[in-house]
């Protein structure tokens, strides 16, 4: 049996026989529920730097992690090994955690008639039989493209390609166990452009479940090196309030910070903007946030989420209203509403977008800024205050003028929502959220 048969769809017998072992070890010590999650997983990883090797690393990781209940009290524990000894005493260590736990009259598993009974295959494991020479191959032909694309380039950063497979079993003692093998595969190059004594760095990846799938080596070091040549000259602009364009690969995150505000955790705990926003208008009426979490092949699908949930495609929000809350079984029962299977997260949100690319935006924006990096943490959760560092293009009359630098953009979530006037056909393909370029009608930009 080759290494890869071990961590792909062919160990899911022996992890689902685990599970198995390690509930009846968890009922044999008297817990009165409990739900257990079993991976094992390998990778490698290969970097190089200036044409030469800084690392090449394979590494194996296997463990559980269980959740046991005393009744209403509950315990976690996990552990990196396997044996039997060590199911007894991680049982024991989350047995005795419950004990001293306090009582949650919210805490349990999901109900038993909720338990996913379709779990359809999603076509997320494709091996990838790439040697570690070949590996370095094609990562040392990626930074050698970024180099031959401009005499500005000096000096790298960093070049890395990593394949990962895995596979995952979840079960509980309600019988339910599902399981499924997965892969990912990337490739990413940093590089560094220098000018007048001055230097810029940029990059550009690309990630899939087939290797086969990524973008060529060469395109990817070309791009890297463009978009940092394209750096050189940055400078502040004068503080303005201007509309903002948000790259597509950065787009992905305004939804996530609206995916976070209407998640069950922030809600219940009343530390959400977004309390009490089920049903309220927040963004504009032609605009639409799907989940499609079965996908075949997908980066993000999954048949069912951390509780042992069948996922289904949902809106959360249809036509600019919002639709639905993020919940798992225990924030929905914090809030006396069902589960939106949404337990661990959000499976391929789709943004809905209109005809015009991110060149054609820019000529509907006129005059305003580029948004392609953004800095920090600047978002406070209970007001929606949203304030960060940002570097990216300065336009007028549709153009791109120059690179900016040492600027921070900042707005209010609620009003960045509604103000959305456009989001793009250039879609962004490499993440769980598709979405393309977002073009907001007004933010303040504080420079110089």
């Amino acid at each position: 049996m080759s290494a890869a048969d071990v961590v792909g769809p062919q160990a899911l017998p022996q992890l689902q026989e685990q599970v198995a072992r390690i509930i009846a070890e968890a009922k044999a010590q008297g817990a009165s529920a409990c739900e257990v999650a079993v991976s094992v997983e390998q990778g490698l990883s290969t970097s190089v730097r200036q044409g030469e090797v800084e690392t090449v690393e394979f590494n194996r990781d296997q463990g559980f992690g269980i959740t046991l209940y005393l009744g209403q009290r509950k315990g976690s524990a996990s552990t990196s090994a396997s044996g039997e000894a060590a199911i007894r005493e991680t049982v024991a260590a989350a047995l005795g955690i419950a004990k001293h736990a306090s009582e949650d009259d919210c805490s349990g598993l999901a109900d038993a008639e909720l338990m996913a009974r379709d779990l359809p295959d999603l076509d997320l494991y494709h091996a990838w039989d790439i040697t570690p020479e070949q590996a370095i191959e094609r990562a040392l032909e990626c930074e050698a493209a970024a180099f031959a694309t401009d005499s500005r380039i000096k000096n790298a950063d960093g070049t890395s390609l990593n394949t990962h497979q895995g596979c995952r079993v979840y079960g509980n003692s309600h019988g339910f166990v599902g399981g499924y093998a997965s892969t990912r595969q990337s490739l990413s190059c940093v590089m560094i452009a220098e000018a007048d004594g001055l230097m810029q760095r940029d990059y550009w990846y690309d990630v899939s479940r087939r290797g086969e799938d990524l973008a060529s080596a060469a395109s990817i070091g070309r791009r890297a090196a463009e978009r940092a040549v394209s750096r050189l000259g940055a400078r502040p602009v004068p503080t303005c309030e201007v509309p903002v364009l948000f790259a597509a690969e950065l787009a992905g995150g305004l939804f996530g910070h609206f995916l976070s505000a209407v998640s069950g955790g922030s809600l219940y705990r009343k530390s959400s903007f977004l309390e009490g926003s089920l049903g309220q208008v927040l963004f504009p009426e032609w605009l639409s946030l799907e989940e499609r979490p079965r996908i075949r092949g997908a980066l993000g699908s999954a048949s069912f989420d951390g509780d042992g949930l069948a996922t289904y495609s949902k809106f959360f929000v249809e036509k600019g209203q919002v639709q639905s809350y993020v919940l798992g079984t225990y924030s929905g029962r914090k809030l006396g509403m069902p589960s939106t299977a949404n337990s661990g997260g959000v499976h391929n949100l789709f943004v809905s977008h209109g005809d015009d690319d991110q060149k054609a935006l820019l000529k509907r924006m006129g005059r305003g800024l580029l948004v392609t990096e953004l800095m920090g943490q600047g978002l406070n959760m209970v007001t929606g205050d949203y304030s960060r560092g940002a570097g990216g293009y300065w336009v007028e009359n549709g153009e791109i003028q120059f690179p900016v630098q040492e600027v921070t953009i900042a707005g209010n979530l609620r009003d960045m929502f509604k103000q959305i006037v456009a989001v793009g056909n250039d879609l962004e393909l490499r993440g769980n959220t598709r979405t393309g370029s977002v073009l907001i009608e007004k933010m303040t930009v504080a420079g110089s």
